[in-house]
């Protein structure tokens, strides 16, 4: 059995008013079982006052997370909050962990931080939460496809750090108290733990007439589309100026089909542009893959609220539900542009659970799970689900 508690504060500057908060808000809704974690998600000025270590250091579970840019727990919606998502069980088990800074082998990084971790256990976890730090060097999948290398078949779920700011600069990963600009930290779940996972991308009425076939890639840049320059072909449809570093390409979202990988499940995958190199191949926000399919979709205000609700719905109708995290692309939070709180408070107005929701800077789900066989993806423009 598990159960699930959200807890939070404005409270930045006095320590005392703070953890009174939370230890009331906690008292309240959950007594703590056996094992207990916190996945914690805050504003960077939480950290700058002091306020997430002392916080920290003064609850009686492990806490791992990152800072995102605003967030959501039952009853609240706020931008300058702390919130922190509370899993107690007498028969789930939880280890805690945090990389080295991730600037060489992320595999062999990753795997001595994860082994650190679950030093004395004898199984695979049944769940994994991990927080991977936001650099330009590495895209998102590079962490994805690692820890799908360590624990074959085991879910991952979780989100880059990230900030409210538009370089991301202040964004950060959070381990007990401690913050890191280049680790990840993480949770591993073991026992009686039955994650399930929901993905909230454009609605179908959104996707355009333009497709195309990505005949020329590596990584995340994209060399050629239907066998034509990447930059040319997307400033022949009108998607692109002659200069295109001062074009908007956040709102361009593809949805690619990755039909050459071996683990295809059938389900597409979103991919943000992110830029262009000088001889006209483009950046991805995420790995791109030679003779993947890929059709264009319209990103506006109305879809981000319509897929937030019909998630909701499905999670409400689900059974068993003991608690729920969300973690948003930051892109749908900048598409409702003059209303940037309205999808948290959609969720936070209609989700029935405890809950806690957070905007990522790019979303770690699988497309798809079974007892068996998790697919591990890293996504753009998308709303991952993880229900327990």
């Amino acid at each position: 059995m598990v159960t699930c508690a959200s807890i939070y504060t404005y409270e930045v500057d006095d320590r005392e008013i703070a953890l009174a908060e939370l230890k009331a808000q906690l008292d309240e809704k959950v007594a703590l079982l056996e094992n207990s974690v916190g996945i914690i998600l805050c504003h960077p000025e939480f950290i700058q006052t002091g306020m997430l270590k002392f916080i920290c250091e003064n609850l009686p579970f492990d806490l791992v997370g990152a800072t995102t840019a605003s967030q959501a727990v039952n009853g609240e919606a706020g931008e300058l909050l702390l919130t922190i998502f509370i899993i107690t069980s007498n028969d789930v088990y939880f280890k805690v962990g945090v990389s080295e800074s991730l600037n060489g082998d992320i595999v062999g990084i990753t795997e001595s931080a994860y082994h650190l971790a679950a030093m004395g256990m004898q199984e695979q976890p049944k769940l994994a939460i991990i927080f991977p730090p936001l650099t330009l060097q590495h895209a998102g999948d590079v962490y994805v496809d690692a820890w799908s290398q360590i624990i074959p078949n085991t879910p991952i779920f979780g989100s880059h750090a990230i900030d409210d700011t538009l370089s991301f600069e202040s964004s950060e990963t959070i381990y007990n108290g401690a913050n890191y600009k280049l680790s990840m930290s993480f949770v591993l779940c073991y026992g009686n733990i039955n994650p399930r996972f929901l993905i909230g991308t454009l609605p179908e009425n959104s996707v355009t007439p333009y497709t195309g076939e990505i005949t020329k890639a590596e990584g995340p840049l994209v060399h050629e589309i239907n066998h034509t320059n990447t930059f040319q072909y997307l400033k022949d449809l009108g998607f692109t100026s002659d200069n295109a570093s001062t074009d908007n390409f956040l709102f361009l979202p593809f949805r690619i089909n990755f039909i050459n990988r071996p683990d295809y499940d059938g389900i597409p995958v979103m991919r943000a542009l992110a830029s262009f190199t000088e001889d006209g191949s483009a950046i991805f926000r995420g790995n791109v893959y030679e003779n993947s399919r890929f059709v264009f979709s319209k990103c506006v205000p109305g879809d981000v609220l319509a897929t937030a609700l019909e998630k909701v719905e499905e999670v409400n109708a689900m059974p068993d539900v003991n608690g729920v995290l969300l973690l948003p692309c930051i892109v749908r939070r900048m598409v409702l542009s003059l209303t940037p709180l309205k999808e948290l408070e959609c969720i936070r107005d209609n989700l029935k659970a405890p809950f806690m929701m957070g905007y990522a800077g790019g979303e770690i789900c699988p497309t798809s799970a079974t007892a068996d066989i998790a697919i591990n993806r890293f996504h753009n423009y998308s709303l991952v689900i993880l229900v327990i």
